[in-house]
């Protein structure tokens, strides 16, 4: 690496501005409430001798002389373990070698609490898929309660897949006054080729391949513990927490169950030690998340190709760091972002592909040199982004780290800037007399960007797949799926449809999907238009639309319109769809309450509110009162 790395490309730096900008205020209060929180102190010594008793009572005796003394660091571990799913069965082991670690260092780490992670792989297509964009902030719920009794100087955030790394992000952010460290289990190995696993989804779709020939693929496919190999919202999750600096250099995929993956655990309850007050190098989560690191994430999404969902998590996640991120700002960076990575969808390779050819380290590389990412931002390692270009090894049992590749060792997975796969990022924003949403084009090729077709309208998922087994959609055709908003039903991703959509498109149609609802962070070559803001359920504009109305989506002029005048729309009665199917079973009845408070898509379809955003808001509305 440069010794001074290059100046940022100006739009970069210019959409940071603006976000600084436009976040000054919110993010100024943020700031303060976590000085003082800070200034209250951690924490311990704040709780009286019987709070501290409870605090340590089940701890051996060692733990509870190192609790007592108060000059050595208590490290809270939050962790989304469970053994049923793959991503994080290999959490089981992580707090026993973390408490070891800390030990080993005269400090202590305690287990504060467990949060609930559920995967979108077992619940696509089904009720409980409804439960799943909620559970993001209910991860950050459960962790405040983790970390509510002020026992730790530094947390230790153990999670992986879909709405668990941004709702850990959330509370990390809300408890900003503490060091944070992200803790990865690393994907499991390769198993099916995806081409292959692709291929068999379709002619069972298609009703070619019988249930057990899919169960088979499938398993052969996701077959040990570990990440999901694709690359969809869990690895999303992953890269972008390395690009903030939350990571230890190059520790995102590294598999389950080996010693370099133990070694950087181990290590990361080291540093989190070192980043404590009593560590002696400070290094609260918000001094070092801002702006910088945020667009850092969103350069890092569109430069691989990452998930639409985090168009949703991003949002939310910054506003919980006081600072506020729109569409726009992903637009106007995709376009001068380019493509540098084909990890399935987008290709065939998986993410144990993209790790032998360079992997993170090779893009932090890229990233820095052509000025598309802040480099100078503090990171948990205790330095910029520089030293992310290094990958850890393991020399005689010890953990080192040392340069990674300057080129790519395969370009059909991961380019340099130079040669990149496309000229600009694989999302967009879609505008129009519809609304606005976002668009993955990564996956989709070129002949398919613009679709303008009649359209046939769902409300529920099942019912395309229904009209599709009839015959009825073998034409030029836009599926409209509404009432799949968060106000509505919670926002399911609908990748169940991608099969059916993918065999239409395969026998020569012009298909395209139009939804308030999500896709699947492996939203792949039939292009989706998802998020749609308002949804239908709040007054949006695809509650008027009428099977057969004629809409153009065209991803490359970032444009979804229907072809009816405004005052013709207007005109036109809202819908309401009968949803109370969606409200009962499963537990889905006691997420009413999330249902009813939840924001637009562009405001991250969360249901905590602006935090600072709505205090300042309450605040200038009592200056008006009292003018008045």
């Amino acid at each position: 690496m440069p010794s001074t790395p290059p100046a940022l490309h100006p739009t970069v730096a210019d959409v940071t501005r603006r976000i600084r900008e436009r976040s000054a205020e919110r993010r100024a209060l943020y700031e303060s409430r976590m000085a003082d929180q800070h200034r209250r102190g951690v924490h311990r010594g704040e709780l009286s001798c019987g709070n501290l008793a409870h605090g340590f009572a089940a701890c051996g005796a060692e733990d509870k002389n190192s609790l007592k003394m108060m000059n050595s660091a208590n490290l809270g571990i939050i962790s989304s373990y469970n053994d049923m799913l793959s991503a994080h069965q290999p959490l089981e082991v992580f707090p026993a070698a973390i408490k070891e670690a800390a030990r080993a260092m005269g400090s202590t780490a305690q287990f504060a609490g467990g949060v609930p992670a559920m995967c979108d792989g077992v619940t696509q297509g089904q009720p409980g898929m409804e439960l799943s964009l909620f559970s993001r902030d209910v991860i950050a719920m459960a962790t405040a309660v983790g970390l509510s009794h002020n026992m730790f100087d530094a947390a230790l955030y153990l999670g992986v897949c879909d709405k668990i790394v941004p709702g850990l992000f959330i509370a990390a952010a809300r408890f900003g006054h503490l060091p944070a460290m992200f803790v990865p289990a690393g994907p499991m190995e390769s198993g099916l080729p995806n081409k292959e696993k692709a291929r068999i989804r379709q002619l069972y779709a298609e009703g070619k391949a019988s249930r057990e020939d899919l169960l088979e693929a499938e398993s052969a496919s996701y077959h040990s513990p570990g990440t999901c190999t694709f690359y969809g919202t869990a690895n999303s999750n992953q890269l972008m927490m390395e690009m903030m600096g939350l990571h230890l250099p190059g520790t995102s995929f590294v598999n389950p169950g080996t010693e370099l993956r133990e070694a950087l655990t181990r290590y990361a309850a080291e540093q989190a030690i070192r980043n404590t007050e009593p560590g002696g190098e400070y290094r609260p989560f918000y001094r070092q998340i801002d702006e910088r690191a945020i667009v850092n994430a969103i350069v890092g999404l569109l430069a691989s190709g990452g998930s639409t969902n985090h168009t949703l998590h991003l949002v939310a996640m910054a506003a919980a760091a006081g600072i506020t991120i729109d569409w726009d700002d992903f637009t106007e960076l995709s376009a001068v972002t380019p493509s540098l990575m084909q990890v399935y969808p987008n290709g065939q390779a998986d993410i144990n592909h993209f790790q032998a050819a360079g992997g993170m380290s090779l893009l932090f590389r890229e990233l820095i040199n052509a000025g598309l990412i802040h480099s100078d931002i503090p990171t948990v390692f205790g330095t910029d982004l520089t030293a992310y270009t290094q990958e850890p090894f393991l020399e005689d049992g010890k953990l080192t780290w040392r340069e990674g590749p300057t080129e790519s060792l395969d370009s059909e997975v991961l380019r340099g800037v130079a040669k990149p796969f496309a000229a600009t990022g694989g999302l967009t924003v879609l505008d129009g007399n519809l609304g606005r949403g976002v668009i993955k084009v990564s996956a989709v090729a070129e002949a398919h960007r613009v679709v303008e077709a009649p359209i046939q309208i769902f409300e529920d998922q099942n019912d395309l797949k229904a009209a599709f087994e009839a015959g009825d959609l073998d034409r030029d055709v836009i599926a409209v799926v509404r009432f799949q908003g968060p106000k509505a039903n919670g926002m399911p991703e609908l990748h169940k449809l991608t099969p059916y959509l993918g065999v239409l498109q395969d026998r020569g149609f012009k298909v395209a999907l139009v939804t308030d609802g999500r896709m699947s962070g492996a939203s792949g070559k039939v292009p989706a238009a998802i998020h749609i803001s308002p949804e239908a359920l709040d007054g949006g504009p695809l509650a008027r639309l009428r099977d057969g109305d004629i809409v153009r989506l065209d991803a490359n002029a970032g444009t979804l319109e229907v072809k009816l005048s405004a005052h013709a729309l207007a005109e036109r009665e809202l819908r309401v769809g009968d949803l109370d199917h969606y409200h009962v079973g499963l537990g889905r009845e006691l997420f009413g309450g999330f249902r009813h408070l939840a924001m637009r898509g562009e405001e991250g379809a969360g249901v905590f509110g602006g935090f600072e955003a709505d205090d300042l808001a309450r605040q200038e509305s009592q200056i008006h009162e009292d003018d008045a």
